[in-house]
């Protein structure tokens, strides 16, 4: 087995999973530091113009929505936040929490400024809120640019909420509009890896009135560090994805890599789809038991009040999907992805595709960018640097422009690696990824990315196709020091 003994010193853009009970007590504020309430706020608060205009222009959809602000008031004198910040919050994770920590997050800093996911898009305050920014600070008024300049978001939810808010921001990468907010997290989700991997932890702490002032202190001070992220395209001959997920959306034209040839014949019509991810891509067996479990808590949501719940209910599912019991099952959909399955991969700095054979006895490969998956789990490991030369490896971070490739086997397998009594199947490390699927005895195939699972139809005719590029610019993290 490959040993997981740690190489190498940790840094600021290294990903570190971090003990729950550890954030617990940091969060709650039992460290010996106290933040004053007023002085916070007073570093917090963006002055009222700003929020209304901002505000104005986003319910508007209209970037000259707020000018009256500015034009009813000057604003020579008016103090300028050290680190003016705006939150988004997904009011229905967290349990019962989320709507009082709403509450909470506007007493602390204001109304204007704590953005509930349900009545303000991340997008619209991207196109429409930081662009009457942008607009006044163009017009000359000083405060509005250094807000502009200066300001930094947190997302309270999960992982998928913060790909969200992330997703929109790279709208201002791609138009030139610098700077970036950075983003920090107050975990709400189930699995929260993206949390743990910049050290916000696994799940908020039971003390959370105390602990927010804190959190809020350490996002303005804390260092900014980056993040890759990873484009997604789906080519399906024919048929469309099933129930796509909110993260993979439709589009007209598939851009496939071609220096890749494509094997066989291509079908007259295709359907495209593209999308973003942050954390991970898999393709098998936990992506169809993610997929039930997720369709199970739309259909009886009472079932899944919290993460302690939901976990006891994604163990339970994990248990009636076969993963246990592949061996004595005769279902096609149970056997080895080798049967429906061809990789291509490019390595670092190397220009070239490559084949790579598929472990036979693999019922699921992952694509991981960071060290947590599963909630806080390391299955790559923390491997030795003999084993990585040996492997052709180099140790894996965040923001070093490759995937991790690792196979899991049967749930035995899967359930050893998750508590880290072994690593998982070690396949490959890569720049850029394409996956073809082939149907044969198999009539569906499951795939999810950050923790959204979809069902995707095969063909036994024409193949399906998955690419993986890196997104040519990183996303902004702030890291809890």
């Amino acid at each position: 087995m490959d040993s997981p003994t740690p190489a190498g010193n940790s840094s600021t853009t290294r990903i570190v999973a971090r003990s729950s009970m550890m954030d617990w007590i940091r969060a709650c504020g039992l460290a010996g530091v106290r933040i004053d309430k007023e002085e916070l706020r007073g570093r917090l608060l963006m002055p009222q113009h700003l929020r209304l205009a901002m505000l104005d222009s986003i319910r508007k959809q209209d970037v000259d929505g707020g000018d009256h602000h500015f034009r009813s008031r000057s604003s020579d004198g008016v103090p300028i936040p050290e680190s003016p910040m705006v939150v988004f919050i997904n009011s229905r994770s967290g349990g019962r929490n989320g709507p009082v920590l709403k509450e909470r997050l506007q007493q602390l800093i204001s109304e204007e400024q704590v953005f509930d996911l349900f009545d303000v898009k991340p997008h619209e305050f991207v196109r429409y809120g930081l662009a009457c920014l942008e607009k006044w600070a163009n017009n000359g008024d000083i405060c509005a640019k250094e807000t502009r300049q200066n300001i930094r978001v947190v997302v309270a939810g999960g992982d998928g909420t913060v790909g969200w808010v992330l997703g929109c921001l790279g709208e201002l990468h791609q138009k030139g509009r610098d700077p970036v907010p950075p983003v920090a997290v107050i975990p709400l989700g189930t699995g929260n890896d993206l949390s743990r991997s910049f050290g916000w932890g696994g799940s908020f702490p039971f003390a959370w009135r105390s602990a927010i002032k804190k959190t809020l202190h350490q996002a303005t001070t804390g260092p900014i560090c980056r993040l890759d992220s990873w484009h997604l395209v789906v080519q399906v001959p024919g048929g469309e994805v099933s129930d796509p997920p909110h993260s993979l959306k439709a589009t007209e034209e598939c851009h496939l890599d071609q220096t890749l040839e494509i094997q066989g014949n291509i079908p007259d019509k295709v359907n495209c789809y593209e999308g973003v991810f942050y954390n991970y891509f898999s393709i098998g067996m936990d992506a169809q038991v993610a997929y039930g479990f997720h369709h199970l808590r739309n259909e009886k949501p009472y079932l899944a009040q919290g993460p302690i719940s939901n976990k006891i209910i994604y163990s339970s599912y994990t248990c009636t999907q076969g993963w246990f019991l592949t061996p004595c099952i005769s279902d096609p959909s149970l056997r080895g992805l080798k049967n429906i399955l061809r990789i291509h991969i490019k390595r670092a700095r190397c220009s070239e595709w490559e084949q790579i054979p598929v472990p036979k006895s693999v019922r699921a490969i992952v694509a991981l960018n960071l060290h947590n998956y599963g909630s806080g789990r390391n299955p790559w490991g923390k491997l030795k640097p003999d084993y990585l030369e040996k492997r052709g490896f180099v140790e894996a971070h965040a923001d070093d422009g490759l995937l991790e490739i690792f196979g899991l086997k049967q749930g035995w397998h899967a359930s050893f690696v998750m508590v880290e009594l072994i690593t998982a199947k070690h396949i490959a490390q890569a720049s850029s990824i394409r996956l073809e699927i082939r149907g044969g005895e198999w009539k569906d195939v499951f795939m999810q990315m950050d923790g959204e699972p979809w069902k995707q139809p095969m063909s036994q005719e024409h193949s399906t196709f998955v690419e993986i590029k890196r997104v040519p610019y990183q996303s902004l993290m702030i890291s809890r020091e």
